[in-house]
């Protein structure tokens, strides 16, 4: 059954960092919800009540929309080896833009760089941690990170992800602004 917590334990903690997958999950009022799924290794745990993920380039932008119109994001993660459980992060969200002294701070401090078409770094500072059984969450078996994204990015370019951005990420599928600066990310 669900239990509540105001924080990260370390044995929450510990459980984030088994995984190789989670999902965020985010919406606007009147808008459409969004969930998406990430690879673990775009997210750090910077204290009990805090995360960060890199965010790089893809089809939409729309949780950086949603920050700016509404904030509310949920980050839940799901076992699918080992033991089952389900934990989710409640809080609100924030996006902080590639062109950001804040940006270079935590990628120098966090990541080291960010790799090519990162055009932002998603924050969740939450209030609320909730654990469930995850009986229904299927068993798999992981096999890697998909090369992909960074052949896709390696493939633009520059030029070519900026380029991207102006015509794909300015705005959410409702037409709300990203607030993403077009430059080279």
């Amino acid at each position: 059954m669900a239990k509540q917590f105001e924080a990260l334990s370390a044995a929450h903690r510990a459980f984030i960092l088994r995984q190789h997958i989670f999902f965020t999950a985010s919406a606007a009022p009147g808008s459409r919800i969004n969930v998406s799924p990430r690879e673990i290794g775009a997210l750090r745990i910077l204290d009990d009540n805090t995360v960060v993920y890199l965010d790089r380039t893809g089809s939409g932008n729309e949780t950086a929309a949603h920050m700016l119109a509404d904030g509310r994001m949920t980050i839940m993660f799901c076992a699918v080896e080992g033991p089952p459980q389900i934990m989710r992060l409640y809080g609100r969200g924030r996006s902080i833009g590639w062109e950001t002294p804040e940006f270079a701070e935590l990628t120098a401090t966090q990541y080291g760089e960010a790799p090519l078409g990162t055009r932002q770094i998603m924050r969740l500072d939450f209030d609320l941690v909730q654990t469930s059984c995850g009986y229904g969450v299927p068993l798999f078996d992981y096999q890697g990170e998909r090369a992909a994204i960074e052949n896709w990015h390696d493939n633009k370019g520059p030029e070519g992800i900026a380029a991207y951005w102006e015509a794909e990420n300015l705005s959410s599928m409702d037409g709300l602004p990203t607030g993403l600066k077009v430059g080279e990310g």
